[in-house]
């Protein structure tokens, strides 16, 4: 395995069961899966047992939200034990102190807020359930008391764009360690949503404004996720203003300084086995049920070919930046006819 493209993050999807129905979600997430159970705690064992065999990346309980499995913290802590990097994805909703004393107590190490609105009007609509926005604040206030660490995770589309900013300064307020800027790509349920896409002048306007929002943030580390062309804007406005962007990077996160980096240093495990490029690209590469991660990570023609820049098509393919944004892949080929 070349150091390139070393497995650093794994997002995995252990359960599809969750206490709200969002608008954009990625796995169509339901309270009740009659059709594909979660899969037992014996083969969540094993699957870290693979995972960590061969690698030691960052792994994301997630969903769903993970908190709707009896088990979350008997994996958490199993993971710890193997010696990976365990952290934990949720809407919030669940958290209490109970639940905060058992994070602490399974190694998880920073736990993902989702936060879509700075009020609760607008946050409920986006998480289909009154009450949503409550919780989310609720928990922040649980795990700054308890102690523990966490990232606010924002997603946007033409309905919450206006809020932006004061996302970002509730987030902010809340105490986060970082704030993840992400703009949806319209997968699973949020595949209805492909007319709420924020429009390309939009995005990049977006986009300069985080560069000079993040120019002068100083507390709270600030990322744009899903929009790997602000690494060109990165590279085109410090040009422009004649210096050396030097950007943060906190230590759960995958590093670097280049845009997509799906099947490269990231990918997603969903309830299935089935392992993806990331959490927005539903094509798998391989099954973790039935290959070793290793054998996916290694010769998976689809990773091989997301790794191969020069096999590059189309706009991307003959893009200068190709080496520094690489492309969404996954909104893509979300976009295909």
């Amino acid at each position: 395995m070349g150091m390139e493209f070393e497995p650093k993050w794994i997002a995995w999807e252990i359960t599809r069961r969750c206490n709200l129905r969002c608008l954009h979600c990625r796995s169509a997430s339901e309270t009740v899966v009659q059709e594909h159970p979660d899969f037992s705690t014996e083969t969540a064992l094993r699957v870290l047992d693979d995972i960590s065999g061969y690698s030691k990346p960052v792994i994301v309980l997630s969903g769903g939200d993970p908190l709707m499995r009896r088990d979350v913290f008997d994996i958490a802590r199993y993971g710890t034990e193997k010696g990976l990097r365990m952290c934990l994805a949720t809407n919030g909703v669940l958290v209490d102190d109970g639940k905060c004393r058992e994070m602490k107590a399974s190694g998880i190490k920073i736990v993902s807020l989702s936060l879509d609105g700075s009020t609760a009007e607008v946050h409920d609509n986006f998480r289909g359930q009154a009450g949503a926005f409550e919780g989310a604040l609720r928990a922040a206030g649980l795990f700054r008391r308890h102690g523990i660490e966490f990232i606010v995770n924002s997603s946007f589309t033409k309905r919450n764009q206006e809020d932006i900013p004061h996302v970002y300064k509730l987030a902010k307020s809340l105490g986060a360690t970082a704030w993840y800027m992400f703009m949806i790509v319209p997968t699973g349920r949020g595949g209805e949503m492909m007319k709420e896409l924020i429009s390309k002048e939009d995005y990049e306007d977006i986009l300069q404004w985080h560069y000079r929002m993040e120019k002068e943030e100083r507390e709270m580390l600030v990322r744009p996720t899903c929009a790997p062309h602000y690494y060109r804007i990165v590279r085109q406005k410090a040009r422009e203003d004649g210096e050396r962007f030097e950007r943060r990077s906190l230590k759960f996160s995958t590093g670097g300084a280049k845009g997509c980096i799906a099947g490269q240093v990231i990918c997603l495990v969903d309830v299935d086995g089935n392992v993806l490029p990331c959490s927005y690209f539903p094509l798998p590469a391989g099954n973790i049920f039935s290959q070793s991660f290793k054998d996916v990570w290694e010769n998976s023609e689809l990773f091989r070919e997301l790794r191969d820049f020069k096999s590059y098509k189309g706009r991307c393919g003959s893009c200068e930046y190709i080496k520094v944004c690489g492309g969404c892949r996954a909104r893509a080929y979300a976009r295909l006819p």
